[in-house]
């Protein structure tokens, strides 16, 4: 038999030598994923003894998070916007600066809906909304529940991570306001029921965290990304920037009047994606920093 406090010194000093990024932290979501317990739990029983079978699974963990496979693909879980996200190696793993998204996203229909001078109470009546390479839908999820009433699209290429949106979809209860579409950007949404040939799906707001990292800067990855994360998620090409002129001619076919574009950025992509967005097409452009200081979301309204 071992103690809590035991197990987790253990753990997070096999981390710690293994240079795991935020060792201590893994090591506490292991044993709380282990135990199903909290944070708080674990904490206020230190002397609280761990079972045998547990402290098996507990450090036969260690040993994989050790390797270098990510802490959410051990624990199955990743919270994304206040909400819990099912995540598998089929999708990205959301984070915490694609947060941004949603920030901004909000704060720009909130925005045209004042200029427009109607109450600001934006629960999404009428709102048609697109999440471009959805992944495990965080994006589209934390935008339906903020947006009650708006009727989404997610996109994907990739029909094992649509699996994965679909089921995270169902357990924060918005099935029944996503379509969850396999195509390449927004190509499906032309063979929508409510688009014409002579008249596409018109939308409120298109948002999407694309694939933007380049090959190139693949040997500058940490390991639980570069071998453990999937590509077509990863990469955008071997500068990172590629689908960036696709997405935005797309978006401006199917966005209306004073729609709203809000993209996440890579940490070197703005010098490529800012012209895209100099055109007639565009306006209101502007770019959101991180916390860490770097560009990471560009935002505009079609005119």
């Amino acid at each position: 038999m071992i103690d809590v406090r035991t197990a987790l010194k253990h753990g997070l000093a096999q981390l710690r030598e293994a240079h795991v990024p935020s060792f201590t932290l893994a090591a506490e979501l292991l044993l709380l994923h282990v135990l199903g317990r909290d944070r708080t739990w674990l904490y206020a029983h230190p002397e609280e003894q761990v079972t045998l079978a547990d402290a098996e699974r507990f450090f036969a963990l260690i040993v994989r998070c050790a390797a270098g496979e990510p802490t959410q693909h051990l624990t199955g879980k990743q919270e994304f916007w206040g909400l819990e996200f099912e995540v598998t190696p089929d999708v990205l793993i959301p984070r915490p600066e694609t947060e941004h998204v949603i920030e901004v996203a909000l704060d720009r229909l909130a925005v045209r809906e004042l200029r427009a001078g109607r109450k600001q109470t934006l629960t999404g009546e009428c709102l048609q909304i697109a999440d471009i390479g959805t992944g495990s839908g965080c994006i589209a999820i934390a935008l339906a529940k903020e947006s009650p009433h708006a009727t989404i699209y997610a996109t994907d290429i990739s029909s094992v991570a649509l699996a994965v949106a679909r089921r995270n979809a169902a357990r924060h209860s918005v099935s029944d306001r996503i379509r969850f579409l396999e195509c390449h950007l927004l190509d499906a949404l032309s063979d929508s029921p409510l688009a014409t040939r002579h008249s596409p799906l018109l939308l409120d707001l298109v948002a999407s965290n694309p694939p933007y990292i380049g090959r190139r800067e693949a040997a500058t990855l940490m390991r639980e990304v570069r071998d453990h994360e999937p590509e077509t998620s990863l990469y955008g090409g071997e500068e990172g920037y590629e689908l960036y002129a696709g997405l935005i001619t797309q978006a401006a076919a199917h966005l209306k009047s004073a729609g709203i574009l809000v993209l996440e950025l890579g940490h070197n992509s703005l010098p490529a994606v800012q012209p895209l967005l100099d055109a007639p097409a565009w306006a209101n452009v502007a770019v959101t920093n991180d916390l860490a200081g770097i560009p990471r979301i560009i935002a505009a309204e079609r005119t």
